[in-house]
């Protein structure tokens, strides 16, 4: 059986929630949010079966496009697991777009806890926007997800204005994933004494399924050959129209399926640790570097919690660490910095400043474009 594939702007977040709620009721067709100001990645279907709820739309951080297809089972286990994990419903801010798979989740649980949610204007959102939207709050418990860009926006206002400060103290939890959280940011919104939880997860896994380093609700996660897979009820069903890839993304053992993700990781004590992604290894004068630990440790510094670190070539060493930002720091400095945490070869060769750094639709770097940038400058005269 199958049903009809609305697709929806995400312009209108009240209107998403609506058309949501009959999604996952099943009287209504299955939607497909997507931005007005983002291009559409492929003509929608005109159906899907009728189990298909929710679709998301992504590039991921490959440049190549998919279609994620989630069933109303998986959306409301999501947020069943959320609202377990926080300990109690309540009304949620919403500050990502619903097209997102974040700002969707958003919409599901408001729709589990029967509160709307308050939502901030899309744009660059700032103290003015969460002010006001706390001055619409109904509920006495409060929560929000956002993405680390907007954490360290609202943490640049907070250190200057003790009312932002105390606002975002005021909320149960603050949700923080899409990608790495330096951890310098959480412990700078700690000091504030706000409620901060990193989350893990993908579309494919209908959001956020693990919370600082633990998973939520029923789902499971194992390492395989260094590759982090996540199990459990919230999985998605495949990617639409394209057999090849939902084959390689999701497997099955000992009758459970789980999704292939492309981190690596390890499990310490229950507690998840992702390392890197699974093809971010380079060979640098014979030793091995992962880029996700320089990464990591270049955005801890002050004001590269921007930075991104890709692969260049080197005529002597191979490859290199290149270290991409907006900002202008002590290339020395930090190459001591990185030296003394992760060993010699793991040194950035060079800095690159840019103006701005490219960005998938997701807001996430686009990596393969900031690549194809370090890959038209001039290599530097220092190695490892």
């Amino acid at each position: 059986m199958t049903r009809p594939l609305a697709v929806v702007d995400s312009a209108d977040p009240l209107a998403c929630l609506a058309a949501l709620r009959h999604a996952l009721a099943g009287d209504g067709p299955a939607v497909l949010f997507r931005g007005g100001g983002v291009n559409p990645v492929h003509t929608a279907p005109l159906e899907v079966e009728q189990r298909i709820a929710l679709v998301v739309e992504t590039s991921g951080t490959t440049g190549r496009p998919k279609r994620v297809a989630l069933s109303a089972d998986a959306v409301l286990a999501s947020a069943a697991a959320s609202t377990g994990a926080l300990g109690e419903p309540g009304q949620w801010m919403l500050a990502l777009p619903v097209h997102y798979i974040a700002g969707s989740n958003v919409l599901a649980r408001s729709l589990a806890s029967g509160v709307d949610p308050v939502p901030i204007a899309p744009g660059r959102m700032g103290a003015t926007d969460v002010l006001a939207a706390i001055g619409r709050f109904t509920e006495k418990h409060r929560f929000t997800a956002l993405v680390p860009a907007q954490l360290s926006r609202l943490l640049d206002e907070a250190d200057e204005n003790a009312e932002v400060a105390a606002a975002l103290a005021g909320f149960d939890r603050i949700l923080v994933g899409g990608q790495a959280t330096p951890a310098a940011l959480v412990d700078r919104a700690r000091a504030h004494g706000w409620a901060i939880t990193r989350t893990y997860g993908s579309s494919e896994t209908c959001g956020g399924v693990v919370y600082d380093g633990v998973p939520i609700g029923q789902t499971e996660v194992r390492i395989t050959d260094g590759r982090v897979e996540l199990g459990g009820p919230t999985l998605a069903e495949y990617y639409l129209g394209d057999p090849e890839r939902t084959a390689d993304a999701f497997v099955e053992h000992d009758q459970q399926r789980w999704y292939r993700t492309d981190d690596a990781g390890e499990v310490v004590d229950g507690v998840l640790r992702v390392t890197g992604r699974i093809d971010d290894v380079i060979v640098s004068g014979g030793m091995k570097v992962r880029l996700a630990a320089v990464e990591r440790l270049v955005r801890e510094q002050p004001g590269l919690a921007d930075a991104v670190v890709v692969a260049g070539h080197h005529s002597e060493w191979g490859e290199v660490p290149i270290v991409v930002t907006t900002t202008r720091p002590d290339r020395d400095a930090l190459r001591r910095v990185v030296g003394a945490a992760l060993g010699p070869e793991a040194r950035p060769d060079r800095i690159v400043t840019v103006g701005a750094l490219p960005l998938l639709p997701s807001g996430k770097p686009d990596r393969l474009a900031i690549a194809r940038l370090v890959a038209g400058e001039a290599a530097g005269p220092s190695g490892s």
